[in-house]
């Protein structure tokens, strides 16, 4: 594609592969290795069975390149010396084989076709002591064996925290995506349709099944709002409707978006009217994703805002304060604010110490949050508040001794309902926070 052509992802490839090989660079050097060779990874039949499951690219060759749908391919990369790509285009009649490499990133590797996996070994770097291989068990490939050198993946994995101005790119459009998929799944709650109907509605809007979803769509109506992870996908909608949670992403060239959002059926009503408020503190966690701020503080105070939703709506009879004191908040905000995104819909280093490994900690009492570092430049997190009624962490409540923190008449007002969660993507920059989502949904109307 020539430069007059080029879209600004095009433009923007060619600084992302050079922050890759830098980063590469650093990488094997601290590894002892003289080459990076990243398998795109195999299929692989399921256990007792001639069907293979569902083939997931490898992450560490997608962040090279925009292929998600080539197993037995490998990228190799030397420093000094232009990548290659081991690209697998078989003979075959049976399966639909995947187009000669094409696009924007093809000017910039030396491309090797192969029609059969073995023949890649001529292909491959030697001598394998000197290579670092990323994969899985699975690419193995004669002596060419994953071994995953732990100072080439911790260095790789903590720069992938910081997203390149193509890899934003990338997010955005992932965002469109599936906010088409959100509006369909909201018109067809509206319209009274079952979960099965509306997860249908979703994926045709978007354009991507179950296997090119970044993960599998969580589509909850009344009380199954209340399942963090719900996916059973009732084929009959309950009657009446009361509520609607989805959590649902979409793909873009290897990067994963992840969206929620809730909804009741009568606008009108007092349940509405809790949304309202948590989408207005969500709005306001969103705007607090700035560079030097804890994302441990930012879990921690977003406990006492809804704390002091739930005390408004007289869910809570103790102050915001005591009840995350005690743990009663726990009991209705269960989860993390919020974890890191990118190649992966939950990517990597959310707890790395630094670029050398080492974990930092969540805060005692809250098991669940996926990110524990300090927010910085280039980060995206999702900032993702919920409240629930759950009967099973309700009942500890009571069983810890913290009945009287609780109207339980107004719990049961709300039990039918489930829960309530609001998610955007955020991304951090050296002033004010970026929501990569709300201006998605703003085009969208």
């Amino acid at each position: 594609m020539t430069a007059a052509h080029a879209t600004p992802i095009d433009a923007a490839y060619a600084g992302h592969l050079a922050t890759l090989k830098q980063r590469a660079d650093e990488a094997l050097a601290r590894g002892g290795f003289d080459h990076l060779v990243v398998p795109s990874g195999t299929q692989h039949y399921q256990v007792f069975d001639d069907r293979d499951y569902p083939y997931a690219v490898n992450p560490q060759f997608k962040a090279w390149l925009p292929l998600t749908r080539v197993p037995y391919s490998w990228l190799v990369y030397t420093p000094g010396e232009r990548p290659k790509v081991i690209f697998y285009q078989p003979f075959d009649y049976w399966h639909v084989v995947p187009d000669a490499p094409s696009g924007w990133w093809v000017e910039h590797f030396d491309i090797h076709i192969i029609r059969k996996p073995e023949e890649a070994l001529a292909l491959l770097p030697k001598p394998v002591a000197r290579c670092a291989i990323l994969g899985e068990t699975q690419s193995t490939l004669g002596e060419y064996a994953p071994n995953n050198p732990d100072a080439v993946v911790n260095y790789l994995e903590y720069q992938r925290s910081y997203k390149t101005p193509y890899e934003i790119s990338l997010m955005r459009e992932a965002q469109h995506l599936a906010v088409r998929g959100h509006r369909a799944a909201e018109a067809a709650f509206r319209e009274s349709k079952s979960e099965f109907a509306i997860h249908m509605a979703y994926c045709s809007a978007v354009g991507q099944d179950a296997n090119e979803l970044p993960y599998g769509n969580i589509i909850g109506l009344n009380e199954h709002a209340a399942v963090l992870h719900y996916m059973e996908l009732q084929r009959v909608a309950p009657d009446p409707l009361r509520s609607f949670l989805i959590d649902a992403g979409a793909s873009f060239h290897g990067y994963a978006s992840d969206i929620t959002r809730s909804y009741a059926y009568d606008t009108g009503s007092e349940f509405q009217a809790m949304i309202d408020a948590v989408d207005a503190a969500q709005q306001k966690m969103c705007a607090g994703v700035r560079s030097g701020v804890d994302y441990r503080q930012l879990h921690v105070d977003a406990h006492h805002t809804l704390m002091g939703i739930l005390k408004d709506f007289g869910v809570i009879t103790v102050s915001p304060e005591a009840a995350v004191a005690t743990g009663v908040s726990a009991a209705f905000f269960p989860h993390g604010l919020g974890h890191p995104i990118g190649l992966q819909v939950h990517d990597v280093a959310g707890f790395a110490a630094s670029d050398r490994g080492g974990r930092i900690e969540r805060p005692a009492g809250h098991p669940y949050l996926r990110m524990t570092r300090v927010l910085e430049p280039g980060m995206v997190v999702t900032i993702e508040p919920g409240l629930y009624f759950i009967d099973l962490l309700l009942e500890e409540v009571k069983k810890n001794g913290h009945t009287a923190s609780v109207d339980w008449a107004r719990v049961d007002a709300f039990r039918p309902y489930g829960g309530i969660r609001i998610e955007d993507e955020v991304l951090c920059t050296g002033g004010d926070a970026d929501n990569l989502t709300r201006p998605a949904f703003e085009e969208a109307d």
